[in-house]
């Protein structure tokens, strides 16, 4: 009989996606990642640059196999029940060292991807945010079976939209993003914590609808 068998804190990597030390973006993995802890989830903060790869080369996959950095990624990413992405927006897409990051870690199996839950989040200095990346980072990870949570935050003007204490200087959207980085923490508890109950989220052709709801393909 299935039970509810998760001890301890949810797992929570926060990944920031931006190289540059002092970007925005890095700043708003912290933020989040000190509000799951607060929470009283297990956070793992890391940035994308701790995790040094080449450009993605199917003829150095064959010669030399998934680069270090890679892999360490992946590690962090099998460790934990869900991430968060906090990524850059580079004309109204996917950064391409975002990108790499993913195609690079996607070759390993098991992939790490797969059932893992993500939050989105972006901070820009655009008057739109960083919507228009977030919606083209959305393909690739749920391509790879990744339970993206529909509800994505954007930080406008982002460039003023700190504190120094690294709060949103916007109380209206500091409550927004509390109030989004909370249902996202209670769905990833609800799957973590109480494996009983069904899931049907069939996205893919390779997720066999007939198998128990709570099995999971890893190819």
């Amino acid at each position: 009989m299935a039970t509810d068998a998760h001890p301890g804190p949810l797992r929570i990597l926060v990944l920031g996606a931006a190289l540059r030390v002092a970007s925005t973006n890095a700043k708003l993995a912290s933020l989040v990642a000190r509000m799951l802890t607060e929470a009283g989830a297990d956070v793992d903060l890391a940035s994308l640059r701790e995790f040094d790869m080449p450009l993605y080369d199917g003829d150095v996959e064959a010669a030399h196999g998934v680069p270090d950095g890679a892999l360490s990624l992946r590690d962090r990413l099998e460790r934990c029940d869900a991430f968060v992405l906090a990524s850059p927006e580079y004309n109204a897409s996917v950064p391409g060292v975002v990108k790499n990051a993913i195609d690079w870690v996607s070759r390993v199996r098991p992939q790490p991807f797969k059932t893992k839950h993500a939050l989105l989040v972006s901070a820009s200095p655009s008057l739109v945010g960083g919507n228009r990346g977030l919606w083209a980072l959305r393909v690739p990870l749920e391509h790879l079976g990744t339970r993206v949570y529909p509800d994505m935050f954007s930080l406008a003007g982002a460039h003023e939209g700190f504190t120094e204490d690294g709060q949103l200087t916007d109380p209206a959207l500091q409550q927004r993003l509390d109030e989004t980085v909370t249902a996202f923490l209670h769905l990833v508890e609800a799957d973590a914590r109480y494996v009983c109950l069904q899931r049907r989220w069939y996205e893919f052709l390779g997720d066999r609808t007939g198998a128990p709801v709570t099995q999971r393909a890893e190819d």
